[in-house]
């Protein structure tokens, strides 16, 4: 690889332009900071997206190309472990918001204070986080009014304290949806209008989001979609002060004779090297990658990567899991409409409730198929083809809907992402492995709560329901966390709670990394609300006397 000359110095150097890395950009930016983005991936315009859209799923238009971005899991140190589409997150600018149905749930108060209110797992490391839901509730407010969120306040009778509504009421009701709030109200379930990063009605300039059953996984030919690539990039360019630079890979980061980072090195689009000095620099590539690149940039000062000296980079991962229980209805349900853009939630069993003999909860919601593909490819009694096969598409497709739940899976010390020093990817470097066994209360939280979905389609009115269990944690989620985990302890934490790396006093990771616990829910909304709250501190720092 040829070497560049080094571009200008800049006060910020963010690596990642997903929800986290935007999130930053433009709060950095419109305060006045010159902000360098480094992203890996292309910087795709809407007219780009739609035409053939099975490439989407099938022919990785989104999703990382495993061949040339491998990445390697295994269950067990003993093991040998075996490349694996495992989580994938687009790589390019917007990240996940590129495909995402854009559930944004807030957390609740408890979500902050496991360990307070659960108590010791045996064999896990729960811990109450370092900030509290007050220090961020103002952050989800600025999340929600910038992306214009479509919810109804107070719906959610489980909900913590608001500052106030969202800025669009909600989306409109899907035939899913009315079944959902059916078979909860039949029970005495609360549920509530899923809050969706779309616009109901016009908002802030930008026309009502046009509801497609081409929603997740695909990206938005319209450009009317609530997402980082549609709002905080624009804004952040608005300023004049954001340079992002797409196809632009992040080798390493470099180190000065004080320990703090100085630049880091990456291949531009043009396979040369190129090295970007800053006073700070910000990791946003989600929790994985951020943990890979602090491993991948070892030196004399940090022999076992950056920032880890406590050996805690990349352990205590999270991935969330999906599953459902599918009900099928004598009436047409068609499922396939809207995409999950019109969906219903409840926070029922969300809470963590000692007599369900596991800890915590989830969130659950109905859902479309999205993709879309028909929800019964995934029952357990339908043929992958012949005439049995196209029976059950055609008599299923639109009668049948899951009710799906989000798997808060436990945080354990020897879950972790490393370097796979047998795989590298088409750089040469090292590939992320990740190691990943089960806590027992994974299984029995999702067995609970897949029973307790099927009881509401079947007070829905379902003729008959399945039940899809979980045995393990597969990466079919796109939610990361825990690899650089916040804390006051050094010891026992990578980043204080402003998400600074308590070794190196310039370096920040604003993505799900910094999460102690990945909570029941989605948790884009949270990340993008920390990111605005360290940028905030990042600016203030900056600004401060004697810089």
């Amino acid at each position: 690889m040829a070497r560049k000359a080094k571009p200008e110095r800049a006060d910020v150097c963010i690596i990642g332009a997903g929800a986290s890395g935007a999130a930053a950009a433009k709060v950095l930016t419109e305060r006045g900071l010159g902000v360098v983005g480094l992203e890996r991936g292309p910087w795709r315009t809407k007219e780009t997206f739609g035409g053939d859209e099975l490439a989407n799923v099938n022919r990785y238009n989104l999703w990382p190309d495993p061949l040339l971005n491998p990445r390697t899991v295994r269950t067990s140190a003993d093991e040998e472990a075996r490349i694996e589409l495992f989580c994938p997150v687009p790589q390019m600018v917007g990240g996940g918001t590129v495909h995402w149905q854009g559930w944004l749930p807030r957390f609740t108060e408890n979500d902050f204070r496991p360990r307070t209110v659960i108590g010791d797992l045996p064999g896990a490391t729960l811990a109450d986080w370092s900030i509290t839901y007050a220090d961020l509730e103002p952050y989800y407010d600025k999340v929600e009014w910038a992306f214009g969120v479509s919810g109804a306040a107070g719906a959610n009778v489980y909900e913590s304290p608001r500052t106030r509504g969202y800025p669009c009421p909600p989306m409109p009701m899907s035939r899913y949806a009315k079944k959902f709030h059916a078979g909860c109200a039949a029970l005495g379930y609360n549920s509530f209008p899923t809050p969706q990063a779309a616009l109901s009605r016009p908002f802030n300039g930008r026309p009502a989001t046009v509801v497609s059953a081409f929603a997740q996984q695909h990206g938005d030919p319209t450009g009317t979609r609530s997402s980082a690539l549609n709002v905080f990039i624009p804004d952040a360019v608005a300023t004049g002060r954001y340079d992002l630079r797409p196809d632009s890979y992040v080798r390493e980061l470099t180190v000065d004779a004080l320990g703090r980072v100085a630049s880091a090195v990456y291949a531009d689009a043009d396979g040369d090297l190129v090295e970007q000095e800053a006073d700070v620099f910000v990791l946003a590539c989600g929790a994985v990658e951020s943990a890979r690149l602090l491993l991948l940039s070892r030196s004399g000062r940090y022999p076992n990567g950056l920032a880890n000296g406590s050996d805690l980079v990349g352990r205590n991962v999270t991935f969330h899991e999906y599953s459902a229980a599918v009900g099928l209805f004598d009436d047409p349900i068609y499922a396939w409409a809207g995409g999950g853009y019109v969906s219903a939630s409840s926070f029922q069993f969300y809470e963590h409730d000692d007599s369900r003999g596991f800890a915590s909860g989830g969130h659950i919601a109905c859902a479309g198929v999205g993709i879309p593909l028909p929800i019964n490819w995934s029952l357990p009694d339908r043929p992958l083809w012949g005439p049995e096969a196209k029976r059950m598409d055609r008599e299923y497709f639109n009668h049948s809907m899951a009710v799906a739940m989000v798997v808060h899976d436990m945080p354990q010390h020897d879950n972790r992402v490393d370097l796979d020093e047998k795989v590298t990817d088409a750089w040469g470097l090292p590939a992320a492995r990740i190691t990943l066994t089960p806590h027992p209360n994974d299984l029995a939280m999702g067995r609970w709560l897949i029973d307790r979905n099927a009881e509401i389609l079947d007070a829905a009115g379902a003729h008959k329901t399945y039940r899809v269990y979980i045995d393990r944690i597969t990466g079919n989620c796109s939610h990361q966390h825990g690899t650089t985990r916040m804390g006051d302890d050094p010891e026992t934490s990578v980043l204080d709670r402003d998400c600074r790396a308590h070794e190196v006093d310039n370096l920040f990771v604003v993505d799900g990394g910094p999460f102690p616990t990945a909570t029941g829910a989605n948790p884009t909304l949270t990340i993008m609300a920390n990111a605005w709250r360290v940028a905030e501190r990042i600016a203030d720092g900056h600004s401060a006397p004697g810089r």
